[in-house]
């Protein structure tokens, strides 16, 4: 299948409100190259990089990149997804200018092209991401998640899913009952899994999505504590729960609250990442003002995740 790519050079506090436009034409995911967090992973030695070239973007800018299906509707969201742009531009006065640009690949010439950037990387006390395809020397305590992202795009170590992985391992209690709303490639879904939940239902509205959920799922042999559903966030949902994790952005968060704060009952936690710093403030108000009380802000640079407990 041949795809449109479409790679937007923007401030790194912008990342949110592309994510929603992306969302709004039907952009199948969305890649976040950011040259300081791949600067920093090299230096840190995390990434065997022989092959990683640090993205050539201004100091301060991400490049984004999602992917159009070249079909009968590609012109129609091409014209879409620039007018959604503009009117965007039009409502920050002009201050946040972008650049795009777009290129023709095929799936499976892009399935090889992003490999040299996703090696196996121990994200928690326990869990260890590593790719399907790659050698990884265990040690007694490690969890191991084997990832193919395919077009679903999650690898698991952005910052957002590391916290979110991470708040698991502190929070997931043997036989937790846990909900993970968009679920991407289903890695927190099967870091949940391995780290003791009794059930755990990944939701995604995307079908590429679930497809490659239920994928991974099954490589890591948790499918009979994993279901996989394709759902409108919790629209529908009424399965009782212990923890709801949702990495998503900080307006789908906020939209979420009040279905969040009606499926959970007093006591239980929802765990909230994709969360940019500067809209750190408006998700808590958010779920606050839908009945949560904040247990733990996490930050990891631009990046933050709330632990929230519902009064």
């Amino acid at each position: 299948m041949k795809w449109r790519e479409i790679a937007i050079t923007t401030r790194q506090e912008n990342a949110d409100a592309m994510a929603e436009i992306f969302e709004t034409v039907g952009a199948m995911g969305m890649v976040i190259e950011d040259p300081q967090l791949i600067a920093d992973y090299i230096d840190s030695n995390v990434w065997d990089h022989h092959n990683v070239e640090i993205p050539d973007v201004p100091k301060g800018m991400i490049r984004l990149k999602v992917y159009l299906p070249v079909d009968e509707r590609i012109e129609e969201r091409l014209n879409l997804l620039q007018e959604e742009l503009s009117a965007w531009e039009r409502s920050q006065d002009g201050s946040s200018a972008h650049a795009w640009t777009m290129n023709d690949i095929l799936e499976e010439d892009w399935a090889h092209a992003w490999k040299a950037f996703f090696k196996p990387e121990k994200v928690g006390r326990q869990i260890v991401i590593r790719p399907s395809w790659e050698p990884y020397d265990a040690s007694a305590d490690d969890l191991i998640i084997s990832i193919d992202p395919g077009m679903a795009f999650g690898t698991g170590t952005h910052p957002t899913t590391v916290m979110c992985i991470r708040a698991l391992e502190d929070y997931i209690f043997p036989g937790s009952q846990v909900i993970d709303v968009g679920t991407g490639s289903g890695v927190l879904s099967i870091a949940s899994a391995l780290l003791g939940a009794g059930r755990v239902l990944a939701l995604d509205n995307d079908l590429v999505a679930v497809n490659s959920a239920r994928e991974n799922i099954e490589l890591n042999h948790v499918d009979s504590v994993v279901e996989v559903r394709q759902n409108d966030l919790l629209a529908g949902i009424q399965e009782p729960v212990d923890i709801l994790v949702a990495n998503i952005v900080a307006d789908v968060i906020i939209r979420l609250s009040p279905q969040a704060a009606e499926l959970l009952e007093s006591g239980k936690l929802m765990l909230a990442s994709g969360i940019i710093q500067n809209r750190l403030d408006d998700v808590v108000d958010a779920l606050t003002a839908n009945g949560f009380v904040i247990e733990e802000l996490i930050s990891h640079g631009e990046w933050a995740a709330v632990v929230a407990r519902k009064e």
